[in-house]
């Protein structure tokens, strides 16, 4: 009776071990979204198809009117996502914030609802994390277009900056947050968002390399940067750009590279700019794609950041 007593609670450590080794969330993918539901959409059926059982989807919905709010509700109801609120934010920063606060996973992966993302790619910087204990912060190189121009796609890469960086020859540089990954252990270390900065990536990523966290670089593409009509990047105005760059200088010694705002932030002002006067030149001219189209749109942009993958070779520094 013993033995058999014993045997029975052996298979039930052993069931209680498989079921908690299944409950692992080793990725959350994070979305902080407002009004953005056509975007939402795309990017969360695409993304629900690449779901790992090891992973979580948290959104942040910053109390839309446009059928989000509903959209995400029945998601929810059916398992597809596994955290979500809805509720008014103070600005971007603090909604990203709440998500970061709210993952589970042992790294965050920040999704940007109208940016184009390649799982396949992203899941190899979670695997190079996780075998690599000691490593706060993953980027890759990435891709940028615009709705405006949907047909040209320009590369994008911090390389060489990080190259000085991790010889020691500048004390930190910028990086674009839309192919970071972070440790959510490090968040102790390197913090959360700024809410006071409007450009809150850029300056995230001065302060990062700034504290000498560990950051890897992968030379392959997790992300497409798609500027779009709304983004929050193209209401900021120059008076506010210098009074943010200069607030990065002084704070973390940072001498500028290519230009005070780095060449992403600068694009993604100007594009989103140039978009919101198209838009109002006329009730006739509509820049905003419909549905289908922007369907359309975004499954090229898929279709061409697996090519970029695929047509190169890619490898990890640290």
């Amino acid at each position: 009776m013993k033995q058999q007593i014993s045997e029975t609670v052996g298979l039930d450590l052993a069931f209680l071990s498989i079921i908690s080794l299944m409950s692992i969330i080793n990725l959350s993918y994070i979305i902080a979204t407002y009004n953005r539901l056509p975007f939402l959409k795309i990017t969360l059926e695409k993304l629900l198809g690449e779901l790992q059982p090891d992973e979580e989807i948290v959104v942040i919905d910053g109390n839309s009117i446009d059928g989000t709010k509903d959209y995400l509700q029945q998601l929810f109801k059916e398992g597809k996502i596994h955290q979500f609120i809805s509720e008014p934010d103070k600005n971007q920063a603090h909604a990203w914030n709440k998500g970061m606060l709210l993952a589970k996973g042992n790294i965050i992966k920040k999704i940007i609802d109208d940016d184009v993302h390649a799982y396949s790619a992203i899941r190899k910087c979670k695997d190079f994390m996780l075998l690599h204990p000691g490593i706060d912060v993953c980027i890759s190189n990435s891709l940028e277009s615009s709705l405006a121009n949907p047909t040209k796609i320009n590369m994008e890469g911090r390389l060489p900056w990080y190259k000085k960086w991790k010889e020691g020859t500048i004390k930190t540089f910028s990086f674009g947050d839309v192919h970071m990954l972070v440790r959510k252990t490090s968040l102790s270390y390197i913090g959360l968002y700024d809410t006071q900065f409007k450009m809150m990536d850029w300056e995230y990523s001065l302060r990062i390399s700034f504290l000498q966290a560990k950051i890897a670089y992968y030379t392959g593409y997790n992300s497409i940067s798609v500027f779009t009509p709304g983004n929050v990047s193209s209401t900021a105005t120059p008076e506010l750009l210098k009074y943010e760059d200069a607030i990065g200088k002084l704070k973390y010694n940072y001498p500028g590279d290519r230009s005070d705002i780095s060449l992403y932030s600068q694009l993604k002002i100007a594009a989103g700019k140039f978009i919101h006067r198209q838009k109002n030149k006329s009730r006739d001219e509509v820049v905003m794609p419909f549905e289908e189209e922007l369907k359309k749109i975004y499954n090229s942009y898929y279709q061409k950041l697996n090519e970029y993958n695929n047509n190169n070779n890619q490898e990890f520094l640290y």
